[in-house]
């Protein structure tokens, strides 16, 4: 499905029928990550998966930042009459986008699942690579981003069929969307100060091999978050719902579960 919010054409999928889920995925992905989880929990739950603003099939812009993602978000919400508060599950990036989300409207959120994901903001260097790599996004294409990335987005093992699934998906964003994503995530805020001011039902998720966010990254927000659960998903990487989808649906079925109940 698309529709036009905020002034840009958004491409997003739902499926189900229930009490709203709202997947948030990371950089530079799709809705596409959460598609293993429609056959798993679209019989009791409605989700609503969009492709971020420049990335996937949504239109991209020249600047972005995580309260223009986060705004989409709402946006995206009310146009689909959605109006009860939303369980936010955010992944990596989708992550970032979630804690500015509770930050902009946190009356909508209803809980949280944050995924292979960290509340820091980048260090300097950090800040100075990315800028570097947008720049070469906009001279070579998407390509870049996607050949850094993909062996720090998968677990050793990991079937190659998934590897290159993924670095498809990647090589084929927007430069003009990845550069701008790339430089949103450069100018987020520290959200660590966040953390003790959630005060919905949250779940932290994380892969056991995670080279991007490690586990200690998410026993750090579990520990801050008052109380959060932590589940560690043994073997996998820093793409759970695809590397291990049917473990990532019990952990958040049994979330889901205890937060409608």
């Amino acid at each position: 499905m698309n529709s036009v919010i905020n002034g840009i054409d958004v491409h997003y999928e739902v499926q189900g029928a229930g009490p709203p889920v709202l997947f948030v995925h990371g950089f530079p992905l799709s809705h596409r990550l959460w598609t293993p989880m429609v056959e798993r929990l679209g019989d009791d739950y409605m989700l609503i998966m969009p492709d971020l603003r420049g990335l996937g099939q949504t239109e991209a812009t020249d600047t972005c930042t995580m309260a223009m993602f986060a705004d989409d978000l709402k946006a995206l919400l009310d146009s689909l009459d959605v109006t009860e508060p939303v369980v936010v599950v955010g992944l990596s990036m989708g992550g970032y986008v979630a804690f500015e989300f509770f930050r902009r409207h946190r009356l909508s959120v209803r809980a949280f699942v944050l995924a292979d994901t960290r509340c820091q903001a980048d260090p300097p260097e950090i800040v100075e690579t990315r800028a570097t790599v947008a720049t070469r996004v906009l001279d070579e294409g998407s390509k870049v981003v996607a050949d850094g990335m993909i062996d720090l987005l998968f677990a050793p093992g990991t079937p190659e069929t998934l590897r290159k699934e993924w670095h498809e998906i990647m090589a084929a964003s927007s430069p003009v969307g990845v550069a701008a994503a790339l430089d949103a995530m450069a100018k987020r805020v520290d959200s660590t100060a966040t953390l003790p001011q959630i005060y919905v039902p949250t779940l932290v998720i994380v892969g056991e091999n995670d080279a991007i966010t490690p586990p200690r990254d998410a026993e750090f927000m579990q520990a801050a978050i008052p109380n959060a659960q932590l589940e560690i998903i043994p073997e996998v990487g820093h793409m759970t719902p695809v590397e291990a989808p049917q473990r990532f649906a019990e952990a958040l079925k049994r979330f889901l579960s205890d937060v409608m109940a």
